[in-house]
């Protein structure tokens, strides 16, 4: 198994890591920012916020995309600074989550659908993920149109669309499964199938590479573990605490990023800066979206 290194320290809780322009961009969750952090490891607060921000995503022209965990809406960040793009609270409940933004603009974005530390603190992890409330995936299309994409969701979480922009898919985290819908070109997801399950591993943000195989942050251990299809795991990343989210960037691809943290729960992670960004050298390069 592979090791990784750690590049910067001191984030609450990061997550929705992009590869942008040369940078790592990603959410602090409890800084209310969004941050980047450059090859060599210094940090930049590319956004301070007044909401919680998570997933990212860049438009076809180049302005960004930002998931309000706790209203429920996406923000539009161009050059006239920051502003309302959409209201997701009709379809998304508890805290709005991860986002994958397709090369025409669609925004995917998932949700908790129930108060998951809550549910945790009560009932514990194994009770919680045998019995919970399922989520809706929220669609939100160039005109500003929001829908659902699809429904039954176990913890809708980090996505991917491969290159060709004819599949997407979604980590399930309390399902222990990525699972595939075909893409059509209005933003209609068809063919729902288990693309790999995935024993022991809770997977919460994933990034695609060339060869066509998954990395997956698992939220249950300090790893991130590459997937093909069907669920064969071909390679692990071990990290120095629980990885909640990855990316793969770097000028050729294969630098793959991890995003650490000591404790998801909010009441651990908002009162200490455990967070990290790690980072491994790896053979195949990034692919598709993100």
């Amino acid at each position: 198994m592979a090791k990784a290194e750690i590049v910067a320290e001191g984030l609450y809780f990061g997550e929705g890591p992009r590869w942008h322009e040369g940078r790592l961009w990603f959410s602090d969750f409890y800084d209310r920012a969004v941050r980047s952090v450059g090859p060599d490891g210094d940090l930049r607060t590319e956004l301070q916020l007044q909401c919680q921000p998570s997933g990212l995503g860049w438009l076809p022209d180049g302005s960004l995309l930002i998931v309000d965990m706790e209203d429920h809406r996406l923000f539009h960040h161009g050059p006239e600074g920051l502003a309302d793009y959409a209201s997701l609270a009709q379809y998304s409940r508890h805290l709005a989550n991860d986002m994958v933004v397709a090369a025409d603009g669609r925004a995917f974005v998932g949700n908790f659908g129930f108060d998951l530390d809550a549910a945790m603190a009560e009932r514990g992890p194994e009770a919680v993920l045998a019995d919970h409330p399922v989520a809706n995936l929220v669609t939100v299309a160039p005109d500003g149109h929001v829908d659902i994409a699809a429904t039954d969701l176990s913890f809708p979480n980090g996505m991917v669309i491969t290159p060709d922009g004819g599949t997407l898919v979604v980590a399930e985290s309390l399902g222990l499964r990525l699972t595939a819908f075909d893409l059509a070109a209005d933003g209609t997801l068809a063919n729902r199938r288990v693309w790999a399950g995935l024993e022991g591993v809770a997977p919460d943000g994933i990034c695609l590479d060339a060869e066509g195989c998954i990395w997956v942050a698992n939220a249950l251990a300090p790893e991130c573990v590459r997937v093909a299809e069907g669920g064969t795991v071909r390679d692990r990343v071990e990290t120095s605490q629980n990885c909640y989210a990855c990316m793969l960037g770097g000028e050729d691809g294969r630098d793959l990023y991890l995003v650490t943290a000591r404790d998801s729960s909010a009441a651990v992670a908002r009162k200490s800066r455990s967070g990290r960004i790690e980072r491994c050298r790896v053979e195949a390069a990034h692919a598709g979206l993100p």
